[in-house]
C-alpha cells in the first residue's frame, strides 16, 4: 500500500496527462484496501477500512475530473 501511495503522490507531480495513470493507481489502492478488509477480524480495522474506502472514492472522483 505504501508503494502505491508513494507512486500516486509522485505521479501528481508529473507534467502532462496523468489522469488515467492516477485512476489506475487508485484502483490498485482500492484492491489493497479490500484485501486488508477481508483479512481483518477486528472491528476497529473494519471501521478504518470503511473510512479509507470513503476517502478513496473522493480521490477517484477528483481523478475523473482530470481525465
Amino acid at each position: 500500500m505504501v508503494n502505491h501511495c508513494g507512486y500516486f503522490l509522485s505521479t501528481i507531480d508529473e507534467t502532462g496527462e496523468v489522469g488515467k495513470k492516477l485512476n489506475f493507481i487508485s484502483q490498485e489502492i482500492g484492491r489493497e484496501i479490500n484485501t486488508i478488509g477481508s483479512k481483518a477480524n477486528d472491528a476497529g480495522i473494519q471501521r478504518i477500512v470503511v473510512e479509507m474506502k470513503d476517502e478513496l472514492e473522493k480521490i477517484k472522483e477528483q481523478t475523473m475530473n482530470i481525465l
